[in-house]
């Protein structure tokens, strides 16, 4: 499978993904704290932001991702247990909403996750990786891939997170040199409000996949067969 390398805050682009992919079960909405019309916000498409990426190789252990999440966010003071980082994959991963003054606080509160922003704030999706694997984050904004624009899916192409390394997506990816930063803005000003791929009426969500990688640089475990064929009597040699 080919792949993007960009730097170290940057991680890696995947351009190529495996076939026969399986549903996953959507979250629940039941119990959600929803905002009104006049605290909605979206995410504009912003400011150039250097980013360049590279090529490298790797692939997907499996076809199902092994975490998913969803963030929801508006202008509201949202309630609930304010925390510093929400924990994937069983506290492998450590997810945050960056800015230039510091993290904003994310709220749970009945299995949701929220985060308040501000119309012109700019801001970064930050994944911390804690352990030696290898993993890719298929991110979406307002039901966009951050990389292509496109309508998100869950077996999209994402950003490779290096062991013990961490990643930062400040925007949508224009190409392999920049993106264009992420910026809370109002609904109608919003990027997915003003592609084809996208729709107003997503604005205000951001989500996240999370699949483990292959990676090639840590040897295999030898498999050692006895008896590797059983078929049959020893054939003359040639």
């Amino acid at each position: 499978m080919k792949l993007y390398k960009g730097q170290c805050f940057t991680g890696v682009v995947l351009l190529a993904l495996l076939a026969g992919c399986s549903s996953t079960a959507p979250i629940s909405e039941s119990s959600m704290q929803t905002a009104s019309k006049s605290e909605r916000l979206g995410t504009q498409w912003g400011d150039e932001v250097n980013s360049p990426v590279t090529s490298v190789n790797l692939r997907r252990t499996g076809e199902r991702p092994i975490e998913q999440m969803q963030l929801y966010y508006a202008d509201k003071n949202y309630s609930g247990r304010a925390i510093n980082s929400m924990s994937l994959v069983a506290g492998k991963i450590d997810f945050s909403v960056a800015t230039d003054r510091g993290n904003l606080s994310l709220y749970r509160d009945n299995g949701h996750y929220y985060v308040q922003g501000h119309a012109g704030q700019a801001y970064r999706l930050v994944y911390k990786n804690n352990s030696p694997n290898t993993y890719e984050v298929v991110a979406s904004v307002d039901g966009l891939n951050v990389i292509d624009g496109s309508a998100a899916s869950r077996y999209a192409t994402g950003y490779v997170l290096a062991p013990n390394k961490q990643l930062v997506i400040e925007g949508f990816r224009k190409n392999k040199s920049a993106v264009a930063s992420f910026i809370f803005s109002k609904p109608e000003n919003a990027y997915a409000a003003n592609t084809d791929s996208g729709s107003i009426n997503n604005t205000g969500v951001i989500g996240a996949v999370i699949y483990q990688l292959y990676d090639p640089s840590r040897p295999r475990a030898q498999n050692l067969q006895a008896f590797p064929a059983d078929n049959g009597y020893a054939k003359p040699p040639k």
